[in-house]
């Protein structure tokens, strides 16, 4: 009998001791999602800025140039132009009106570098020469229904029983400034003229006064 002698062929197969020799786990990236992440945040950025440039309207508008005291008389030198982005809801000066503010005075404390509101010039200032501002608390009831307005020309009455020494006076004219609405009470500022001003001080402070709205026809 032939004997057949069996021969162990090498396959060149790599044994790993504990198991098969493990794959190269695949990559999660996904450069296509993140493009796209970065494309919305883009767009984001700016559609943001297209509402905000919406909302505000660049212009040239009036700049205090240098600090101008209440009541002072305002020259070329205090004001001056500034280009910028302002909220229509802002009360601002244009630019072109800038020659007509000069020789008016400040109605308010003028802070350098800031803008300028049209409330804050005026051609007197208030209160002006013989003249008061009281601040006059009015109860409910004690008022008209009737919203007041800056310029309405009102009598104030003491409502109440006067001390045994005061003499009745006639209702105090007055012209409203300023209206404070209030939880209990209406404060109304009003220009009164200078003779009168402690005597309404007087009444306020007893908190019985009414108010009289006169005629509104100019």
């Amino acid at each position: 009998m032939t004997a057949v002698s069996e021969k162990h062929v090498d396959t060149g197969a790599i044994a790993v001791e504990n198991g098969p020799v493990p794959r190269s786990p695949k990559l999660s990236r996904r450069p296509f999602l993140v493009v796209v992440a970065a494309v919305l945040m883009v767009a984001g950025a700016m559609a943001g800025g297209l509402l905000w440039a919406s909302a505000t309207e660049a212009g040239e508008v009036v700049v205090v140039r240098q600090g101008v005291a209440r009541g002072t008389v305002i020259t070329a030198q205090d004001l001056g132009t500034i280009r910028v982005g302002v909220d229509p809801s802002l009360s601002t000066v244009p630019a072109d009106q800038l020659a007509s503010l000069v020789g008016r005075r400040a109605s308010a404390d003028l802070t350098a570098g800031t803008l300028l509101a049209a409330s804050q010039v005026s051609e007197t200032v208030v209160p002006g020469a013989g003249e008061s501002v009281v601040g006059v608390p009015i109860s409910p009831g004690l008022m008209p229904v009737e919203p007041l307005a800056s310029g309405d020309a009102v009598r104030l009455v003491h409502s109440g029983e006067l001390p045994s020494d005061s003499t009745p006076t006639d209702p105090v004219p007055a012209k409203v400034l300023r209206v404070t609405p209030g939880d209990t009470q209406t404060v109304v500022d009003v220009i009164v003229g200078a003779d009168k001003a402690v005597q309404l001080a007087e009444w306020a402070g007893s908190g019985k006064i009414a108010l009289v709205l006169d005629s509104r026809a100019r």
